[in-house]
């Protein structure tokens, strides 16, 4: 298992860097806006949560990207590696396009969602602009997803790291106003975020287009890139059903935050910055997860289905370990950590103390992030989109609804059936890549 390990985390490596940068420049917001006052900061919790959704959903139709050039580079196939490329950006690209219009004109929606008026107000601007951010940001992770397939994850993860310097100075100028521009506070951290993600965009395709270990894929783009239906079929059956995966789950959470603003701003930006936290770790799971995908749909290229068996157990072991150390971290620092977004005494004290509930569901958040990426690796998707469902809209949000809502115990009921849901998440999804696998390697014997 040492040597898997090492093998996975090799690949993960950049990944989970790319991957914790993407989050860093929400927590950079999140604590730059959250220096002024918690009512900014309750506004830059309420966007996420809404925008979290659409996002997300955008973000799962990327990743259909990464098992089926992972699967066409372990068969070799550069011409099909090349032809899901052209025909992925496009479809991810249109979907960002739509999600941004269809936002930008409804931002009234943060008026329905029983939040406070001033929050509101001061929400709406960030939330136009972050709604347009999901273009560029739809059409990095595209790139970045073929990138990653083919293991050339230092790529992205370059761009990424890159990205947070460049964050910082923006917000820095825009938030507070400084070289003779205009205050503009939490709008200034939505435009600081949408020019980063521009420039990163552009610059991860002014290297594809370049670099010479893309070469193969570009000298064949006469043949390769043409709009092919059975490709975007190919794209949307894996990507769609990816997709409403992800969107299930981070719906759950977003809506778990709107309910705990139901109980006021002090509540919600205590939330916010738990689940902030809880979300940065998250992303170091992520890259374990998306590894694993990537060498799982490898070894189904090449029909090694003993290596991928074993890429599977290992794969859980991994993610299981870091689980327990973050929840292990959790307990140690819980006290300390929210200091880095807030200073007022009731959400720095309703903050630890979440954190120490999210202690109790980081090896279960982990374990159900590794379901999720194996089996998405072997292409199985539709089933575990169910078990998503029904862990978190079955399980945990009507249990931490009862709780939070009908016997008052606000946020902290709402965490508990984080707890369940993931839980639940974790059982199912990983009994189905043991039983899928353990079938494939029978049916292959006969």
């Amino acid at each position: 298992m040492k040597k898997e390990f090492g093998l996975t985390l090799k690949i993960a490596f950049p990944l989970i860097l790319s991957n914790v940068t993407q989050i860093a420049l929400g927590l950079i917001d999140t604590a730059m806006v959250g220096s002024i006052d918690y009512m900014q900061l309750a506004a830059a919790a309420l966007v996420t949560n809404v925008i979290a959704i659409p996002q997300i959903a955008a973000i799962g139709l990327t990743t259909a990207m990464t098992p089926l050039v992972a699967i066409a580079n372990g068969q070799d196939n550069t011409f099909s590696a090349s032809r899901f490329l052209y025909n992925g950006v496009f479809v991810c690209l249109v979907t960002g396009i739509i999600i941004a219009i269809s936002l930008e004109l409804n931002p009234d929606i943060l008026y329905h969602l029983g939040q406070d008026e001033k929050v509101v107000a001061i929400a709406i601007p960030y939330f136009k602009v972050m709604a347009w951010s999901l273009i560029p940001m739809t059409f990095f992770l595209s790139m970045k997803q073929f990138c990653d397939a083919l293991e050339y994850t230092k790529v992205a993860m370059t761009f990424s790291l890159l990205s947070i310097p460049l964050n910082v100075s923006l917000n820095w100028v825009l938030i507070f106003g400084h070289f003779g521009l205009p205050r503009l506070e939490l709008l200034g951290a939505g435009i600081g975020t949408i020019m980063t993600r521009i420039l990163m965009a552009l610059g991860l395709l002014y290297y594809i287009y370049h670099a010479p270990r893309f070469k193969k894929y570009l000298d064949i783009k006469k043949e390769a890139w043409k709009f092919k239906m059975d490709v975007i079929s190919q794209f949307l059956r894996l990507g769609i059903p990816t997709s409403f995966q992800f969107g299930i789950e981070v719906a759950a959470f977003a809506i778990s935050g709107i309910i705990i603003g139901w109980f006021g701003p002090v509540q919600q930006a205590s939330h916010q910055i738990a689940i902030n936290i809880c979300t940065f770790t998250f992303m170091i799971i992520v890259g374990i997860s998306t590894a694993g995908s990537i060498r799982v749909s490898n070894a189904l290229g090449r029909n090694q289905l003993k290596e991928l068996q074993t890429i599977g157990k290992s794969t859980f072991l991994l993610g299981a370990s870091f689980g327990i150390g973050f929840a292990i971290l959790y307990i140690i620092f819980h006290k300390y950590i929210p200091y880095i977004f807030n200073q007022q005494k009731e959400i720095i004290e309703l903050a630890a103390t979440l954190l120490l509930f999210a202690s109790v569901f980081q090896l279960s958040d982990a374990t159900q992030s590794m379901g999720s990426g194996l089996l998405r690796g072997i292409k199985d998707v539709q089933l575990p989109t169910l078990f998503v469902g029904f862990a978190y809209w079955v399980i945990g949000l009507p249990l931490g609804y009862y709780l939070g809502v009908v016997l008052d115990m606000k946020a902290y009921g709402i965490w508990i059936g984080f707890v369940f849901g993931l839980t639940t998440s974790s059982i199912l999804l990983n009994l189905r890549f043991k039983s899928l696998v353990e079938k494939m390697i029978r049916k292959a014997k006969l």
